[in-house]
């Protein structure tokens, strides 16, 4: 009988500078048990310090690690054709310093655009006439209005990005994280058409290649 597997490809992934790339890192399979077991094991590529922030692993070199083991092998492959690996890397001194310099730049734009915004729209005038309106008096700084407002403010944005720091209030992901999804599938999409090698190049020629047994 014909061994066959069914092998899937995930789109992303993620690894560190140095790191043995096994297939089931990359890819799911179905298949006979035993075989399945001992092809998700095998080492498709190393992490090297020169490849930067991504690699791009395609389904053909998959497919040469799989017949290098086992010719015999029927290969059908469903979905994506690559998998983007993203590399981590420690975070430096540098990366810190530029993570608190973006931080107060958005924090300082962020408070520019809602204090700008209020005095476009003459928010305070707003208030006063609200409160002239319910109550009858006019009063300079109407704090029965300004106070709710404010808390107001910050919980609806905190209801719109869905978070109160890292903890999620639902299982609903917030526009920004949809956002960020996109570009993310944008980056991996474009990795992928670009950053494959085309050549027929042999596996051992490109890859990382297992230490023989003698």
């Amino acid at each position: 009988m014909e061994n066959q597997v069914f092998l899937q490809m995930y789109a992303a992934a993620k690894a560190t500078v140095g790191q043995n790339i096994y297939i089931h890192e990359i890819a799911r399979a179905g298949g006979e048990e035993n075989t399945i077991k001992k092809l998700l094991q095998l080492p498709v590529y190393q992490v090297k310090d020169s490849d930067k922030s991504h690699v791009v692993i395609d389904v053909i070199t998959v497919i040469q690690r799989i017949k290098k083991v086992d010719p015999s092998i029927r290969l059908h492959i469903i979905g994506p054709e690559q998998t983007v690996i993203k590399i981590k890397r420690p975070a430096g001194a540098a990366s810190i310093t530029m993570l608190l310099l973006v931080w107060m730049l958005l924090f300082i734009g962020a408070a520019l655009a809602i204090m700008n915004f209020h005095e476009d729209v003459s928010m305070l005038e707003v208030h006063q006439n609200i409160y002239e309106l319910v109550t009858g008096v006019r009063l300079e700084s109407p704090l029965l209005l300004q106070i709710p407002y404010s808390f107001g403010l910050g919980l609806g944005m905190i209801l719109f990005f869905n978070h109160v720091f890292r903890k999620r209030i639902n299982e609903e992901p917030s526009p920004l994280e949809l956002e960020m999804h996109h570009y993310e599938q944008d980056i991996e999409k474009y990795l992928a058409d670009h950053e494959t090698d085309r050549g027929s190049k042999a596996w051992q020629s490109k890859h990382f290649s297992p230490p023989s047994s003698d």
